[in-house]
């Protein structure tokens, strides 16, 4: 399925992004010089989503690389090492971030043995390979997850989880591109997702412009509609998954998770391997990330809630594994227990269900 907008494009001396924080208003493509631009967009949420923040950060650790201005590799190395601490302090949360960097970190401290101009070759080389693997994944992830879904079925899903969190296609969203492909009648329910409403300005718009039947409610009607019977399943991404299942998404994902259980509907995660962190042993060791409380009080610029008022606006927060039906991965799809199944799965293993 060929996707009407690009997300991230490498044009080899820059990064053109999409601006996700125009849409649905203006589809503006923005073009990042130098990895401090693209450190400030992915910490501005120009682009978002743990795939797609690790696909520019890789890209901007190349772009960063170009720049350096010497020929010594002593010097070279200290200041990649100085490039990818400013964009690993982006985001906390999302653990795509820091694999990507620590992928193209490996990269440079492979290749010693070549000049530093074949070096900064390979770097684009690895970063255009995180593009391309990270679309090809997804759409692995849409295969593999597609067998939940069945004709006439009603998903709902939280947050944005779609080809605009990730390199293209998506991870929730690549499930239900993959059923849709497959010419099963759905229909989605989307969460608004306050504060910051990526479901109401970001999956809406992308699903209607795949003509993907799509209904936006505001994150308060989700019980209601489970009640009256109207959902058959949930999907959502996932931006860290601990060893033990715990998920870390977008907040207000573990209020979906309660209700769903509550009304006995299937709760399905997608998200690459990449985003399981097993060095976590649980998700309380996941950061959660703490935004401005500009967010909270203004939508756009109009200001909504008293001037003083005292704001708290966690990101994230985290859905327990009791509560997950299953993980989509492109390796495969696994249940409980997680503890086991997760590892399989992140060292290659096969489909464990």
């Amino acid at each position: 399925m060929a996707m009407a907008f690009r997300t991230v494009e490498w044009k080899g001396d820059a990064v053109v992004l999409i601006d996700q924080t125009r849409l649905p208003n203006d589809e503006v493509y923005i073009e990042c010089g130098d990895y401090l631009s693209v450190a400030r967009a992915i910490k501005d949420l120009k682009v978002r989503g743990a795939p797609a923040i690790g696909v520019v950060a890789a890209m901007g650790v190349a772009l960063g690389a170009k720049g350096i201005k010497t020929d010594d590799r002593g010097e070279f190395m200290a200041e990649l090492k100085e490039i990818c601490e400013v964009l690993s302090k982006t985001r906390p949360t999302a653990v795509n971030l820091f694999w990507a960097i620590d992928r193209m970190m490996a990269i440079a401290k492979a290749y010693n043995d070549i000049d530093l101009e074949g070096l900064r070759g390979l770097l684009e080389v690895e970063a255009l390979k995180i593009y391309e693997d990270d679309i090809a994944i997804n759409q692995q992830i849409g295969i593999n997850g597609k067998v939940f879904i069945n004709d006439n079925d009603a998903i709902l899903t939280h947050c944005n989880a779609g080809a605009l969190a990730t390199a293209g296609f998506g991870t929730a969203l690549g499930v239900v591109r993959a059923a849709w492909k497959e010419r099963k009648n759905i229909r989605i329910f989307a969460d608004e997702t306050r504060p910051l409403l990526q479901g109401a300005r970001l999956t809406a718009w992308e699903l209607m412009k795949d003509d993907i039947p799509v209904t936006l409610i505001t994150d308060n009607m989700a019980g209601h509609i489970m009640k009256k019977k109207m959902i058959d399943l949930v999907i959502v991404g996932a931006d860290r998954i601990a060893a033990n299942g715990d998920v870390a998404n977008k907040i207000g994902t573990y209020t979906v998770a309660v209700l769903a259980k509550e009304h006995g509907i299937p709760f399905y995660v997608a998200a690459p391997t990449s985003t399981f962190d097993l060095t976590l042993s649980n998700g309380d060791e996941i950061p959660i990330e703490e935004r401005n409380e500009k967010e909270v009080k203004y939508i756009g610029s109009t200001r909504i809630a008293p001037k003083d008022v005292k704001v708290l606006n966690p990101a994230f927060d985290v859905t327990p594994n009791e509560l997950v039906t299953a993980i989509i991965s492109e390796m495969g799809v696994a249940t409980k227990p997680y503890l086991d199944n997760l590892k399989g799965l992140k060292e290659g293993g096969k489909e464990w269900i």
